[in-house]
């Protein structure tokens, strides 16, 4: 099912993007829930929701179908209420970890309780690494502080330095640490991304610091900048709430990390940039992520599911993103490709044909784990509507002039 597919509205997910908020919530809710109904089943309503709910509601709503036009590119991207809707996840998500931190040094829960606490705060940090990731993208002073401020609940600051310098320039590529590989599983590229990422935005931190003159040890440094912040929240919530708060801390910020890092792998699974005559890769095009129109999911990551508009055009704001034709499409929206990611076999009995399908069978054009033998496969399609949107399909209009360079400097 396809909803606002022939919309004349400018956008008419206007009023949606507020529920983006329900995210954060979560982490709000879990008390009174219980209190109110007496279910302990809601400390861990942060799972529920993400892993549950959400894939249920997308499979029931369907696809969203409208494009923004070329004329509203300029009024959306300067609309301050859209901002507004990712502001306001910083703070309720800081007001659900000091909850939760004042329950995690009480006894008043039980230690499963608790873990369900920790799980709902650790789904919780990595949505708002996906509110950072919007936040990060942009040019103005204030909303790239703010990206640094909502990473530092997970801890994970270098991805301020690491996606737009490095995973923007390296996409789709064997030398991105952020790009999963034909044939690997998640959890073999889990360690892989995570060290590989934290020595990228050393390296390219270090770089940007000495093309200006500047020591690793300035105030100017991103990733110190970050981890500064990190290391004061949790010190003032271990002072405040005592040192029994500490695994609870530990335990949501690996959750949240490991939650971007699955929908990294999601993104751009198996996915390789053609090369140009020269040997270089080419420029990212829509046709090197994976895509999703699913609506629900896309209200929930702020359009992040576009994304291959939006690594095609980076500078663009969530809510101007559009729908590609010639963009892979995904079977399922993000949260339940999540779930499939989890279960290697069932991945790639999912994901494999689709990938061979995007390349026509050809392996040599395919990102593959290194020492994959190299061939060209007979492959069966499948359905044409989960694979590659043809233009037969949906015209997507084209917007205004795209960001040009890939690589957002700071």
């Amino acid at each position: 099912m396809t909803i606002f597919e022939h919309t004349r509205a400018r956008d008419p997910k206007r009023y949606l993007w507020i529920l983006g908020l329900i995210a954060p919530g979560c982490a709000l809710l879990p008390s009174q829930l219980v209190l109110y109904t007496g279910l302990e089943l809601f400390w861990w309503i942060g799972p529920i929701i993400i892993l549950g709910v959400i894939p249920l509601l997308d499979f029931a709503i369907g696809d969203d179908g409208s494009n923004p036009r070329d004329e509203d590119y300029e009024a959306l991207s300067n609309d301050r209420y859209y901002r507004w809707c990712t502001f306001l996840f910083l703070p309720m998500q800081f007001i659900g970890l000091l909850i939760a931190s004042y329950l995690w040094a009480s006894h008043e829960l039980s230690l499963v309780d608790k873990l369900g606490l920790a799980v709902t705060l650790g789904f919780v940090s990595g949505i708002g690494i996906n509110a950072a990731h919007e936040l990060g993208h942009r040019a103005e002073r204030l909303e790239r502080w703010l990206a640094k401020i909502a990473l530092a609940q997970s801890g994970y600051g270098h991805f301020f330095v690491e996606h737009n310098r490095g995973h923007h320039v390296r996409v789709a590529t064997p030398e991105d640490p952020a790009s999963a590989r034909y044939g690997e599983s998640l959890w073999q590229f889990l360690p892989r991304t995570m060290t590989g990422g934290f020595r990228s935005a050393l390296t390219l931190e270090r770089q940007r610091l000495a093309r200006n003159g500047k020591r690793w040890l300035s105030p100017s440094n991103h990733l110190l900048q970050a981890w500064a912040m990190s290391a004061a929240l949790f010190t003032t919530l271990i002072v405040v709430f005592g040192p029994a708060v500490i695994p609870y801390l530990a335990l949501q910020a690996l959750i949240g990390a490991g939650l971007l890092e699955t929908v990294n792998y999601v993104e751009h699974y198996g996915l390789l940039r053609a090369r140009r005559p020269d040997g270089r890769y080419a420029r990212c095009s829509p046709r090197d992520s994976w895509n999703s129109d699913h609506l629900v999911t896309n209200i929930f990551l702020f359009h992040l599911q576009r994304h291959s508009d939006h690594h095609a055009n980076p500078g663009r704001r969530y809510q101007t993103l559009r729908s590609c034709d010639v963009a892979p499409q995904l079977p399922a929206g993000y949260a339940t490709m999540v779930l499939l990611a989890i279960i290697p076999p069932l991945w790639r009995a999912v994901m494999d044909p689709r990938v061979l399908a995007h390349y026509n069978g050809d392996m040599t054009l395919i990102n593959t784990k290194p020492r994959r033998r190299r061939l060209t496969l007979p492959i069966r399609n499948p359905r044409p509507r989960e694979n590659v949107r043809l233009a037969a399909q949906r015209r997507s209009p084209s917007m205004s002039p795209s960001t040009g360079a890939t690589e957002v400097r700071f």
